[in-house]
């Protein structure tokens, strides 16, 4: 068994009860609550490269970690809430998380004494993890969020990291960080593998 921050999810969700009847009654679709966050993760990930000696722009990244995390919980729910869940929307929901993932995390490669190639690692290892929690509906399971290194304790791990780079802690510790997400990502992934293959039942005894 392994802890997970997603398992906090129905909890946050309460917190976000309030905002849906709002969004309801102003016509505002999940889809465009999606497509809203992919668009803030890729322009804020555009000005971390632009400007990858910002200190403000790090300490603001672990705020809109938060703020992305409330966005990608509201599309669910407000689907939910107004019974317009679709197939397009599913998919647009799986493609955004990726593009804002990436648009997020590659700012890093910029930062002075980040080792490049341990990044790309884990950036191309949590796209592997996503697509093992989708490829786990065509094992006829369901889609599959296991831990220990899932979507929100990325956001959380990444968050962690901009205070390191904001306060200019010595590059080791940023690459410790790194090292440890990638550990924990192929933890994840075999975890989702493992848990999307179905269970044979025990042949009957005679």
């Amino acid at each position: 068994m392994s802890f997970s921050i997603y398992q906090l999810k129905p909890r946050f969700q309460q917190l976000l009860q309030p905002l849906l009847a709002g969004l309801a009654k102003r016509h505002i679709t999940p889809n465009q609550v999606t497509l809203l966050a992919m668009f803030l993760s890729i322009s804020y990930g555009i000005a971390l490269a632009c400007s990858p000696q910002s200190k403000g722009l790090w300490l603001g990244l672990p705020v809109f970690m938060f703020v992305r995390m409330a966005l990608n919980a509201i599309d669910g729910m407000l689907a939910n809430f107004t019974q317009q869940k679709t197939a397009f929307g599913a998919i647009l929901n799986e493609v955004g998380d990726q593009v804002s993932d990436a648009a997020l995390v590659l700012p890093f490669a910029l930062v002075t004494g980040i080792q490049v190639p341990l990044l790309i690692a884990v950036a191309m290892l949590a796209l592997l993890t996503e697509f093992a929690g989708v490829a786990a509906l065509l094992a006829g399971s369901k889609r599959r969020f296991d831990g220990p290194m899932g979507k929100s304790d990325r956001a959380f791990a990444f968050g962690l990291l901009a205070l390191l780079v904001a306060f200019q802690l010595p590059a080791i510790w940023l690459n410790a960080v790194l090292t440890i997400v990638l550990l924990l990502l192929f933890w994840t992934l075999f975890n989702r593998i493992k848990r999307a293959l179905p269970h044979h039942a025990a042949p009957p005894t005679p």
